[in-house]
């Protein structure tokens, strides 16, 4: 069989931040999977900030994308031909192989998906590498204690709304959240459970923070970087630990970026700074899936979706998720 598919190609590298013209939709044909490959016809697609290192030619934990080539991305689907009869038809599984609408993988390549627990997006979201690098960042980079005051920044994103909640599952006493806007500040305190939230385009983001926070701050979980991790280390107790999962306030520049230059701060304070990425993580992955699918089963953990619809909007939706159009995850329903 032969089916007809539409994905996007990554055609010319962006400068600073991207634009539509730097992608290119393209129509193209699938055949028929090979013996040990499997056809996917994908349903959900995953839209995540690291993409966007990915567009630039220089060499980083993944490779970047190659021009002129369809792009990928974390993907869930429906097996509708297989080679494999370990994964028949009408199994749902978990890959690599999205920004496209049909995907021809190999069988030991992907992820059986459990859709009794969750719903199959989930595992693009919390159930996925956006939860388990939330828990990876708060259980093993910089664990919380049981009265720890926690801060996160991009405490609205897919990674920063699932790490205030679970911060809070660890025995943090007070967990603080930053947020553009004042509707997102709100959500966070009104349906996260954040005790406190600070909405960073009101400036003075060190004071805001020495407000929320008088007694200091003991873990902090850094999405952003840049200004939020210069005021979080001003805020830090002594032998505070800081996970660093991502600097988005940096993604899209285009000359050097200073470092904090209040660093020195990490000296006298014994501050742990350690930056991590998840898939060094994937052990914990039998233990976050189950207790993550309880949790949301039983109302405890909530986990927000912005979902676009359409292959061909996938690039509207990362250039909307890069200026914080988002809350929750982004997701490219099909």
């Amino acid at each position: 069989m032969t089916t007809t598919s539409r994905e996007f190609h990554l055609v010319r590298r962006p400068h600073g931040e991207p634009v539509p013209e730097d992608f290119a939709l393209v129509e193209t044909t699938v055949d028929s999977p090979a013996p040990g490959r499997i056809l996917v016809r994908n349903e959900w697609l995953s839209v995540d900030p690291y993409m966007r290192g990915r567009m630039n030619d220089v060499k980083s934990y993944v490779p970047p994308f190659a021009l002129g080539a369809v792009m990928d991305g974390g993907a869930v689907g429906t097996v509708v031909e297989s080679g494999d009869e370990s994964v028949p038809v009408g199994t749902t599984v978990l890959h690599m192989a999205g920004w496209r609408e049909y995907a021809d993988v190999a069988a030991k390549s992907v992820q059986v998906v459990d859709t009794s627990i969750a719903p199959a997006q989930a595992y693009l979201g919390v159930l996925g590498t956006t939860g388990l690098t939330a828990y990876a960042g708060l259980v093993d980079i910089a664990p919380v204690k049981e009265g720890d005051v926690v801060f996160v920044s991009g405490a609205a994103g897919a990674v920063g709304s699932v790490a205030g909640q679970i911060a809070r599952k660890l025995g943090a006493a007070k967990v603080i959240g930053s947020a553009g806007g004042a509707e997102k500040a709100k959500r966070l305190t009104d349906e996260y459970g954040f005790d406190v939230a600070i909405d960073y385009r009101l400036g003075d983001l060190e004071g805001q923070l020495k407000a929320a926070a008088p007694e200091g701050i003991d873990v902090y979980f850094d999405n952003v970087g840049g200004d939020h991790l210069r005021a979080a280390i001003a805020r830090m107790n002594v032998g505070g630990r800081i996970a660093l999962c991502g600097a988005i306030s940096q993604y899209n520049v285009t000359g050097p970026v200073p470092g904090p230059d209040n660093l020195a701060m990490a000296i006298g304070k014994r501050l742990t700074l350690r930056g991590f990425i998840v898939t060094d993580h994937f052990n914990l992955v039998p233990t976050w899936i189950p207790q993550a699918a309880k949790w949301l089963r039983d109302g405890e953990l909530r986990a927000e979706e912005t979902v676009v619809e359409g292959v061909e909007n996938s690039v509207e939706a990362f250039l909307g998720l890069l200026r914080g159009a988002n809350t929750g995850k982004m997701l490219i329903k099909l």
